[in-house]
């Protein structure tokens, strides 16, 4: 009997925490989320100083004397923190100095990314050679998706003539296998 609470515990704590958001609950519930990044160059000083949360797939990272810079391209991301929709635009994000440093070894090119940012500024920049307006934003958390690994099955084979196929009944079944 005992056996059974502690499965209906364990069962319930991993349900609840499977609910949970990426990103700390008190910047999910405070930070602005799915604003097109166009709005945001349109009427930069009416969102200056407030909380973002972005989602993003790593386009660029490099250590500056200021702290780690990120250059992300924008994904939308739904009430946890997940990613979701499609891409508009790109935005640069800066994690400060004094929290450390990002490893651009491992926020490469491709990473997802999901962080909750104070909009700071708009930034000139350039994407290979065209001018760009950067929204940019100071990192207060953020997290880091793990990395697909996709996995393909092994060759299939027609039963019941495997290691044979389709093309050598009857004769294949009766030769030696090389």
């Amino acid at each position: 009997m005992k056996r059974i609470g502690v499965i209906a515990l364990v069962l319930s704590a991993s349900f609840l925490f499977s609910c949970a958001p990426v990103i700390k609950k008190e910047y999910m519930d405070v930070g602005i989320r799915n604003l097109p990044l166009s709005e945001l160059r349109q009427n930069p000083d009416q969102y200056r100083g407030k909380l973002f949360i972005l989602g993003g797939i790593i386009a660029n990272a490099h250590v500056t004397p200021a702290g780690s810079l990120i250059e992300a391209i924008y994904v939308p991301v739904d009430s946890r923190g997940y990613l979701e929709g499609s891409t508009d635009g790109r935005y640069l994000a800066l994690f400060p100095k004094e929290g450390g440093m990002l490893d651009p070894a491992i926020y490469h090119k491709g990473r997802r990314i999901t962080v909750a940012a104070a909009f700071v500024e708009l930034r000139e920049g350039k994407i290979d050679e065209t001018k760009y307006l950067y929204p940019f934003f100071e990192i207060r958390e953020i997290h880091l998706w793990q990395q697909r690994v996709y996995v393909y099955p092994p060759p299939y084979y027609y039963y019941p003539y495997y290691p044979y196929s389709w093309w050598d009944y009857p004769y294949g079944m009766y030769r030696p296998f090389w």
